[in-house]
């Protein structure tokens, strides 16, 4: 997230918490400021993961997921979906780091 989407995201979240900001608005800013989801292609996991140097049973670990499923995500066979998807998301924004 760029500092200023930071720094609206913050200034929302302390205007929410003094009630100036309803729960719906605040949900707004959510999506506006938060990391954003997009589908991987086979080809983006396989890059991500190589970036890092990391073997499909290693890179599984970081995702709490099987081998196996990093394997049909890289040859197309399955799509990573849910709390995956957006972990992919801020693994490829920010780092392994943010997902350890």
């Amino acid at each position: 997230m760029s500092d200023i989407l930071k720094a609206v995201h913050n200034t929302a979240k302390g205007l929410h918490k003094s009630g100036v900001i309803d729960k719906t608005t605040m949900r707004k800013f959510d999506a506006l400021c938060l990391t954003s989801v997009h589908e991987f292609t086979p080809e983006q996991v396989r890059t991500l993961r190589l970036k890092y140097n990391l073997s499909q049973p290693v890179f599984a670990r970081y995702f709490n997921v099987s081998d196996k499923l990093i394997k049909k995500w890289e040859q197309g066979e399955s799509k990573p979906k849910g709390a995956a998807l957006k972990m992919l998301s801020l693994a490829e924004k920010k780092g392994l780091e943010a997902i350890a």
